[in-house]
């Protein structure tokens, strides 16, 4: 059994690290750091409150924030065997100028242990995401959680929460992680890093079915081919219902990664690789999902060697480019986000400036850094408000890490 991403999902707090740069340097030189204002949020405990967000957040119509922590919460039987705590699942209030934490879930290991991604809105208004470990084979989970019936006058009133699938670590899949997506029928996609036919990962559909979830596989990858291997993130649709994703390892003799999509026809889905990164070409492991803009191109970030790049339709293929190359050694885990200007903004996970926004002027992309305050190592995206203010998470530097606002 292949355990790519173990240091990842084994140890969601990374420790001891000395690495410093200059504000915002990239390949083009030295960029200007933004005026800003920073806002701590919320400060995590490492207790109840949950630690180490390792995911980014959601917003809702009213403005309150949804997130994960891999740690903290119950601290008592599995989720005492190498961690701090299960997890937990909380939101964040606006009220009277303020912004008020509630844990909304806690996780205690057989009802799932170690979330590692964003929680999305289902159709439904419930809450759906994985856990990278826990459930009833230890290997993870799919669930959703639902909002309390009826109004609730008690400071912390819990959701409830409903297993959707447990994967057991065979040919179902071990280890989900990234962002789940509905289709228009209600039906959920996602990814696992490890398991599968070949114990490369997996992309599944779940269906609902008398009144449960019916798991389908649509892709086990397969580390020793072209294939690729890993998959860090979930995956995305275009308007014919292709889906889109990035493995972390396999697409060659390099093992650098890879963009795949998979067709979808009435005889089931087929698999191509539009992209596999290679050493030369400086920036490997594409670790962050991908996003379109509205002409149809895919952008995505790698891990290692930091680069943003752009894929682009060209009469049947796809064309490679570096958008910006980061003088960094240690990227991107997480998806890029654009703004209605186009704008790119995302998190750069050991360099000074922690949120980036790359801007796009005669076919040249400008860097713009903005600072975190006292939070360290970004994972998660950057949420945008309609005021084009930035909230995303940091899992350290801020207590047991922290939610953060940069109004630029």
């Amino acid at each position: 059994m292949h355990t790519y991403l173990s240091g990842m999902t084994k140890s969601l707090r990374p420790r001891n690290y000395a690495l410093a740069f200059i504000c915002a340097l990239g390949t083009f030189g030295l960029r200007p750091c933004q005026a800003q204002t920073f806002t701590l949020l919320h400060s995590f405990t490492g207790e109840g409150d949950g630690g180490v967000p390792a995911a980014g957040l959601i917003m809702d119509q009213a403005g309150n924030l949804y997130g994960t922590t891999g740690e903290g919460g119950y601290t008592g039987g599995q989720c005492s065997m190498g961690f701090l705590g299960c997890g937990v699942v909380y939101k964040l209030a606006h009220k009277n100028s303020q912004w008020v934490l509630e844990t909304i879930y806690t996780f205690h290991g057989s009802d799932g242990q170690n979330p590692g991604a964003r929680v999305i809105f289902g159709p439904d208004g419930a809450l759906y995401s994985t856990t990278t470990r826990g459930g009833a084979y230890g290997y993870g989970l799919v669930f959703r959680l639902a909002p309390p019936a009826h109004v609730c006058a008690r400071i912390s009133c819990p959701w409830t929460e409903t297993i959707l699938h447990s994967f057991s670590g065979g040919s179902d899949g071990e280890n989900p992680g990234g962002d789940l997506i509905f289709d228009q029928a209600g039906n959920i996609y996602g990814t696992t890093s490890n398991g599968g036919g070949f114990g490369s990962g997996v992309v599944y559909e779940l269906s609902p079915s008398d009144g449960g979830w019916t798991e389908s596989i649509l892709h086990s990858f397969q580390e020793n081919s072209n294939d690729g291997a890993a998959p860090a993130s979930g995956v995305i649709f275009d308007n014919a219902g292709n889906l889109y994703g990035t493995t972390l390892l396999g697409g060659g003799s390099d093992n650098a990664g890879t963009v795949y999509k998979l067709t979808h026809s009435a005889s089931g889905w087929t698999e191509s690789i539009l992209h596999s990164f290679t050493l030369a070409s400086g920036c490997t492991e594409p670790s962050g999902g991908l996003i379109f803009d509205s002409a149809g191109n895919l952008y995505g970030t790698t891990l290692s060697q930091l680069a943003t790049y752009e894929l682009s339709p060209s009469n049947g293929a796809w064309i490679f480019t570096i958008l910006y190359h980061f003088d960094v050694a240690t990227g991107s885990f997480a998806s890029m986000t654009m703004d209605a200007a186009g704008n790119l903004y995302g998190t750069l996970f050991f360099a000074e400036q922690e949120v980036s926004r790359l801007t796009p002027s005669d076919g040249q992309w400008t860097l713009t850094g903005f600072n975190g305050g006292p939070g360290s190592i970004p994972r998660g995206s950057v949420t945008l408000d309609a005021s084009g203010n930035i909230y995303t998470t940091a899992e350290e530097g801020c207590g047991d890490g922290c939610v953060f606002e940069i109004t630029p």
